[in-house]
């Protein structure tokens, strides 16, 4: 009969090696300190705000689940603020995803200026966005904006009111949006094509293989992971838009650009319904939280790690 084997307890790591463990949770303490002081604390106050009503004078009154309920079924407000971001999140999305890898595969080339149009498409990210909005409200002017003059030259009798039509104000913010964060989107694509073997490709030439062939059985599938990342914070950011809202339109006209984050803004800064404001804003991480986890859980199904 064979012996069992004998089992040794896990070997005590060194004095050096817990120096350095010690070490290291050293220079992570800060870092957790102020993620404890000024992320989870606050989070955590804004998450019992919620259940209260308080205007930043009268004393704090509990209302239990009331701002939830008034959020869900009295405020036609809400409802139309929602609509505006879903439509405004399901548009920007899949443009700004695919059109910054268009644009990635272009400048991923041996082309004379890559360098330049790499620089010129990224500017817009770090670009103030302040006056980001104030040059393309110039431009979508009704009156004197560029566009509208381009507009009329070809030979359109009645360009659209942008910024002042209900139907056309959030259209022009997706723009302005898509615009602004392609090339956020193009450098973290081109990091990931530059990331894909030269060799895969000179095989499949060898084989046969056109470019188009080329791009869907090699390029898309090593693409895959840097895909789900572009994916899932494009999606988180553009459900935050804020800034564009609030400097180009104000909301305006009749709430046909008023998203969440700005709905948040002015029931609390406005208005001041505190309580109301960070049930909003808890609504508001609970849907971006259960879209993150769906993305996580389908993400097997095309996301491919082990090529």
């Amino acid at each position: 009969m064979a012996r069992a084997e004998q089992s040794y307890p896990p070997p005590r790591p060194s004095a050096v090696r817990r120096r350095e463990i010690w070490a290291g949770y050293g220079f992570l303490t800060p870092n957790l300190i102020g993620f404890l002081i000024f992320t989870l604390l606050p989070v955590l106050a804004a998450l019992a705000l919620s259940f209260t009503e308080w205007d930043l004078i009268r004393p704090i009154q509990w209302v239990g689940l009331r701002n939830y309920i008034r959020l869900l079924t009295n405020d036609p407000t809400f409802i139309k603020v929602l609509r505006n971001t879903t439509f405004f999140v399901l548009v920007t999305v899949p443009l700004r995803m695919v059109l910054a890898l268009l644009v990635a595969l272009v400048l991923n080339q041996n082309l004379r200026g890559t360098m330049f149009f790499r620089t010129a498409f990224f500017m817009p990210v770090v670009s103030s966005a302040v006056a980001v909005a104030l040059v393309w409200q110039w431009i979508f002017h009704a009156d004197f904006g560029p566009l509208n003059s381009i507009l009329w030259m070809l030979g359109v009798s009645n360009p659209p009111n942008w910024l002042t039509s209900t139907k056309w104000a959030l259209p022009a913010l997706m723009i302005v949006s898509v615009w602004q964060g392609i090339g956020f989107n193009m450098v973290i694509f081109l990091a990931g094509l530059q990331g894909i073997p030269e060799q895969l490709y000179e095989a499949a030439r060898i084989d046969g293989a056109t470019g188009w062939h080329c791009f869907w059985k090699i390029t898309l599938p090593m693409l895959s992971p840097t895909t789900f990342f572009v994916l899932v914070i494009t999606t988180i950011s553009s459900f935050q838009v804020f800034d564009l809202a609030v400097i180009m339109t104000e909301g305006g006209p009749a709430n046909a650009t008023n998203t969440i984050v700005y709905h948040i803004y002015r029931n609390a800064f406005q208005f001041f319904r505190m309580g109301y404001a960070a049930a909003i804003a808890w609504f508001l991480f609970v849907v971006i939280f259960i879209l993150t986890l769906i993305q996580f859980r389908y993400q097997k199904n095309w996301v491919h790690y082990d090529l």
